[in-house]
């Protein structure tokens, strides 16, 4: 899918107490011993889980003993489906409301502990102003957040979140869709570079390797220049 970066957003609040980043690890739930390792960190990270992972309640038990958060990576339908797949669980712009909104509610029942939401996948449905209304409603009934992934320019997703008063962010930067040290480094870099510029940021990785190892090295550096902190927290900071 495409990752086009936001619009730069204008700080909402000045920076008291450091400036809030949150880093969110997308498509958790299927590697456990990944998972440890990113635990092992020992920083407040975000895992997003994909709703079928074979591995999700022991991640859950694991991460909520380690301070760290816990969101369902909902997977939503691509412009190019069904060459690209969103796999189990996905909403689809072809489903009826109330299919939608079941599946949605099942996906949740399943990850005890999920505070929010943010997509896999989904340039075409994040598109549709409808749908991702049908969505946030159900957010909203149930004191969730939403952050949206950007996979496509053409979201709908913060006109729909304004909507309904649903807490919201959007992420800044994709941090590892090139799996190569130098990559990971330099986006890191613009994490950092974003938030001091914007007053926050969030950022998106998954769990390989080499996001990892590169992490691990630049924790210091960091935490020097950020307050690395959950996304709901970000998400917070926005809203006030």
């Amino acid at each position: 899918e495409a990752v086009p970066p936001p619009a730069p957003i204008t700080r909402i609040k000045p920076v008291t107490n450091g400036i809030p980043v949150a880093i969110i690890i997308d498509d958790i739930g299927y590697d456990g011993k990944m998972a440890d390792a990113f635990l092992s960190l020992n920083v407040p990270l975000t895992f997003s889980l994909l709703p079928m992972g074979t591995f999700n309640h022991r991640i859950i038990d694991r991460a909520l003993q380690k301070d760290v958060e816990i969101m369902l990576h909902q997977p939503m339908e691509p412009g190019n489906y069904p060459t690209a797949n969103p796999g189990p669980g996905a909403l689809m712009t072809t489903m009826h409301p109330d299919e939608l909104i079941a599946q949605l509610n099942a996906n949740l029942d399943s990850l005890p502990g999920v505070t929010g939401v943010n997509n896999h996948m989904g340039s075409k449905l994040t598109a549709s102003s409808v749908q991702m209304r049908q969505v946030f409603t159900i957010l909203k009934k149930r004191g969730l957040f939403f952050v949206d992934s950007r996979t496509t320019a053409d979201t709908r997703c913060r006109q729909s979140a304004a909507l309904l008063q649903l807490p919201f962010a959007e992420r800044d930067v994709f941090i590892d869709h090139e799996q190569t040290p130098a990559f990971v480094k330099q986006q890191l870099k613009l994490l950092i570079k974003r938030a001091k510029r914007q007053g926050y940021a969030i950022g998106i990785a998954h769990p390989h390797e080499v996001t990892l190892k590169v992490l691990t090295q630049m924790l210091p550096e960091l935490q020097k220049a950020v307050s690395l902190t959950h996304a709901s927290d970000v998400v917070a900071f926005q809203q006030g």
